[in-house]
């Protein structure tokens, strides 16, 4: 439940990022956002996503631990060790988002003003700048890429382990058991690596409206979800 009410939290303040701001923009004719606002938003919404995403394999480990060491969950899994991964998640997501929001700020915007987004993304952003995105997308890609697998591999091999250990279950009722204490996080965990996958790991040249409608479903439809799974 540590993990649980800390996803939650995490969830209100990603949501908050994005969401009024948004229905803002539905109700309003001036749909505008000054530029330092647009680097917060960015900035925030990089820093609650991430702190998703290591939450999600903190999880992860939490149930790995819980099925295959059941024993010595409450030695394994005390209080000081929950407090130490999620202050590592939030402490290393602030700390990975800074240097992207860096690197848009050094860019020159000198053509359209118009974010094709509900939010202000990376990638619509990143579309508007006039200098070159080189580095941005070699950063994305290489460190990016290896800040956002690092939990999804722990979740994967957490798994993996998981289901070893429930295979080796006499029972059919016990596995049922144990398979439905992962499922709901296995949706979350899908539905969120899912959409993110899609949207950012592509070149920036092939970003397109579909990207906008994924967008949504790891914004706005696994926050909504995530209480109700």
């Amino acid at each position: 439940y540590f993990f649980l009410s800390t996803l939650s939290f995490d969830d209100i303040c990603y949501s908050t990022v994005l969401v009024p701001k948004m229905l803002a923009n539905f109700l309003s004719e001036t749909k505008t956002i000054s530029y330092a606002e647009c680097l917060a938003q960015m900035y925030f919404f990089l820093a609650f996503a991430n702190v998703d995403s290591y939450l999600l394999a903190a999880m992860a480990i939490d149930r790995y631990v819980a099925i295959c060491n059941p024993f010595h969950y409450v030695t394994v899994m005390n209080p000081r060790r929950c407090m130490l991964l999620v202050a590592f998640s939030i402490a290393f997501s602030c700390l990975h988002a800074l240097p992207y929001v860096l690197l848009v700020n050094q860019l020159t915007f000198c053509a359209s003003n118009v974010i094709h987004h509900f939010f202000c993304d990376v990638n619509p952003v990143l579309k508007l700048a006039c200098s070159s995105t080189s580095v941005y997308e070699v950063v994305a890609m290489t460190e990016g890429l290896a800040s956002v697998m690092a939990p999804f591999a722990c979740i994967i091999i957490s798994y993996l382990r998981i289901f070893i250990a429930v295979l080796k279950i006499p029972s059919a009722a016990g596995k049922c058991k144990a398979f439905s204490t992962c499922s709901s996080h296995l949706t979350v965990v899908t539905l969120f690596y899912g959409s993110i996958s899609y949207v950012y790991f592509r070149p920036l040249s092939t970003y397109t409206v579909n990207d906008r409608i994924a967008t949504i479903i790891y914004t706005i439809l696994t926050s909504m979800l995530n209480p109700v799974i």
